[in-house]
């Protein structure tokens, strides 16, 4: 099997009721299974949309996208368990757009509840209604739901596999299914004769998918253990296709400038002088911007500098302070959401010791390591796109509408990323690229664009201000009043990717704060959406990134003004509201050896935010290195339930907190004359090698449900390293990037 798309237009199969996931409505519609989007020829079997035998073995299709989290290597191990095949004989592919491989976490994660707190009952309903995510067409990697998605649908897929295979077996060799037995992708019978899965295949296909209970996790081969990673060798041999890595035959490159007051518009351009650049062939005008098209990227980046263009003044005030007045306008504005509001925080008790912080957070950009870039060729009755993705089927649906075609004459090809966090849920670089292909048919372009252009043209991380105000009685907490304003991302991504207008209460503009895990009898949470036309977009752990910011911070300044240890402040008030939060809190106490005293030039700071169904607890250690501060040692604690990869697991924690740790210290976009100013690595840091903390990881599976693990490690961080600061120097951080108020290692 060479390609998706050589599956895609063969013959038709209709798939497994697998893929399901036993979950049913009543209304055929919605309950019914979707059709199976992969099409064999002879010799070949797809028994169910993820599983694919032909005479070289086992594919898996994998409908969550690879960017560098290791989903393909557990969605893998999934399959592989139940399937009785050994991990190395699995190759993985990126799967179509198609309703299939929708994703049926999701919606469940969108639910107006705190998370920690719900029921067994109150999970089942979100599982429920997960399957409606079929109907949406919801095939989207994000919100860390890919293994929350995949756990049970996975298995039942490789396992209704296994004994379809092994009742073709059955059938030929005259015996009962339940006299075989499956090993190494074979099925083998009492007297030893084996069949391979690829003689099977084109029999199994033939009959009816047979049901099979899952294998209980005593029996796991796979699960639960490290495996190594199955993108690993293709990357560090640099063999791994990545979108800017796509070749075809007679391709073009292309560049592009936009306005850089977002939003602007263009009123006109000189494009004579990059005409005259030898190699140009194509100027198209996008509308809000031009794009170059030549023999080779970098030709067509400079003469894309070459063009004179006139740009219009951006719909928002110029300048970042500007910006953040507006924003700290509509914290006084009637609040979009209370979401939590418990108790009375209107009359805190009589002598009661009060306590007030304002906090800011800067808008950021997604700075993945590859910019944005896609390639697409058109052919005026067809369209195929190339390109890292978080949203097949929305991409799908955009460029379609651009060409002018229906959905089903365009083929989106998802590659591997290198990073996403967010940013490639978005559509706009497929449908320049679509745009930019239908100005020369016929031909393959690739268009890349340049660091500056991707920096300055994100759907940036909300800037966002917090009131905060609290009070104690006899060291404890007994009042949290906060008020949270910022742009909603969802409401903008909402209606730019799928045309829906904004409504109701926006809970991942307050996530992060209103669903923490702390008995406080008066708690109320407060949302406030700020009307602004900077572009902004789900940034890696989305509200809970600047909100874990504000609450731990805040919850740090009460422990100090109750005359408490920060760490046993926060488990006094965690450990009867939620274990599983308790126990990672315990965890890196245990881990750190946290007694809350610190050396002279030393400080520790703790922090905990549950976010994405996980708890997340991080102790940070600072040292004063001659007058330089040095971020020295990180311990993390987590609890997801399930650790099905403790690898993967380690490995996304580490690098959530390094993320939320470089932006906590470096990270700003910010604005003069309207547009940003922030362009290339140089003005946007990051940790680096010699500047990252040495890192202990301890993972505990003792939460009630399955959470996730790509984001949950970022949002802790940034309190946690703003809490030793203040341990350090006795300064309170209340604003980022730190590294405006701090002398820290760079």
């Amino acid at each position: 099997m060479a390609s998706i798309g050589k599956i895609l237009r063969r013959s038709f199969l209709i798939g497994s009721t697998a893929i399901v996931g036993g979950v049913a409505f009543g209304a055929w519609y919605v309950s019914r299974p979707a059709a199976n989007p992969l099409r064999p020829g002879a010799g070949e079997a797809a028994l169910n949309p993820f599983v694919f035998i032909d005479a070289q073995g086992v594919t898996l299709i994998a409908p969550r996208a690879e960017m560098g989290q290791g989903v393909h290597t557990t969605w893998a191990a999934l399959i592989a368990e139940e399937l009785d095949v050994d991990l190395a004989d699995v190759r993985v592919i990126h799967g179509p757009p198609a309703q299939a491989y929708y994703n049926s976490a999701m919606i469940a994660d969108a639910l107006p509840n705190k998370g920690y707190d719900i029921s067994d009952f109150q999970h089942g309903i979100g599982e429920m209604l997960g399957v409606l995510g079929k109907v949406v067409g919801l095939q989207v990697t994000g919100g860390s739901t890919s293994m929350k998605d995949g756990f049970v649908r996975m298995r039942e897929a490789g396992a209704v596999a296994r004994e379809t295979l092994k009742q073709a077996a059955a059938d030929r060799l005259g015996l009962a299914r339940g006299d075989l037995r499956t090993q190494s992708g074979k099925v083998i019978a009492p007297d030893g004769t084996e069949l391979s899965y690829a003689a099977l295949a084109e029999a199994a296909a033939a009959i009816d998918p047979v049901d099979a209970p899952l294998r209980d996790a005593r029996e796991w081969r796979l699960l639960g253990k490290p495996q190594p990673r199955v993108d690993m060798t293709a990357k560090v041999t640099g063999t791994a296709t990545f979108g800017v890595d796509v070749r075809l035959p007679g391709m073009k490159f292309a560049a592009l400038r936009i306005n850089p007051r977002l939003g602007g518009a263009m009123s006109g351009y000189d494009d004579s002088a990059a005409r005259a650049m030898p190699g140009v062939e194509r100027i198209v005008d996008l509308g809000d911007g031009v794009a170059v098209i030549g023999r080779n990227t970098w030709l067509a980046q400079q003469a894309a500098d070459a063009i004179d263009i006139t740009w219009e003044k951006a719909p928002y005030p110029p300048e970042t302070e500007a910006i953040f007045e507006r924003i700290a306008a509509a914290l006084d504005d009637a609040p979009n959401s209370a979401l939590r509001d418990d108790g009375d925080v209107t009359s805190p008790p009589a002598g009661a010791t009060r306590i007030t912080a304002e906090y800011r957070a800067p808008y950021l950009a997604h700075a993945t390591m590859e910019p944005m870039n896609a390639t697409a060729r058109y052919t005026g009755d067809a369209l195929e796109v190339w390109c890292g993705n978080q949203g097949p089927t929305f991409q799908q649906a955009r460029c379609a509408d651009i060409a002018g075609l229906p959905k089903e004459a365009v083929t989106v090809h998802t590659t591997l990323m290198g990073g996403g966090f967010g940013r490639r849920l978005e559509l706009d670089y497929a449908s320049h690229a679509t745009r930019v292909a239908m100005a020369m048919p016929g031909v393959p372009v690739q268009l890349t664009w340049s660091r500056e252009e991707d920096m300055r043209h994100d759907f940036y991380r909300p800037g966002a201000m917090a009131r905060f105000s609290g009070a104690i009685v006899d060291g404890k907490a007994v009042m949290l009043d906060a008020r949270i304003a910022a742009q909603s991302a969802v409401f903008q991504a909402m209606d730019r990717v799928a045309g829906l207008p904004p409504a109701g209460p926006d809970k991942v503009l307050v996530e992060g704060a209103f669903n923490q895990p702390y008995a406080i009898p008066n708690y109320r949470v407060r949302g406030h959406v700020c009307d602004l036309k900077i572009p902004v977009g789900f940034w890696r752990s989305v509200g809970n990134s600047f909100n874990g910011f504000f609450h731990e911070t805040f919850m740090d300044e009460m422990a100090v003004a109750a005359g408490a240890d920060p760490l046993a402040f926060r488990l006094d008030l965690m450990r009867g509201e939620h274990a599983p939060s308790a126990g990672c809190l315990k965890a890196v106490a245990e881990m750190s050896g946290w007694t809350g005293k610190t050396p002279e030039g030393v400080g520790r700071g703790v922090a905990l935010t549950y976010s994405f169904g996980t708890p997340v607890a991080q102790v940070i250690e600072v040292a004063d290195e001659g007058g330089v501060i040095r971020i020295r040692r990180a311990w993390i604690a987590c609890d997801m339930g399930i650790a099905l990869d403790p690898a993967i697991i380690e490995a996304q924690m580490t690098g959530g907190m390094i993320y939320g740790l470089s932006a906590a210290c470096f990270g700003e976009i910010t604005f003069a004359d309207g547009a940003v100013e922030q362009g290339n690595f140089p003005d946007y840091d990051a940790l680096r090698m010699h500047s990252a903390p040495e890192t202990e990881v301890r993972i505990l599976q003792t939460n009630a449900h399955m959470g996730g693990a790509g984001e949950p490690g970022t949002p802790p961080s940034m309190p946690a390293l703003g809490n030793a600061l203040f341990d350090l120097t006795g300064q309170r951080a209340r604003s980022m990037p730190f590294a405006r108020q701090f002398n820290l290692l760079v």
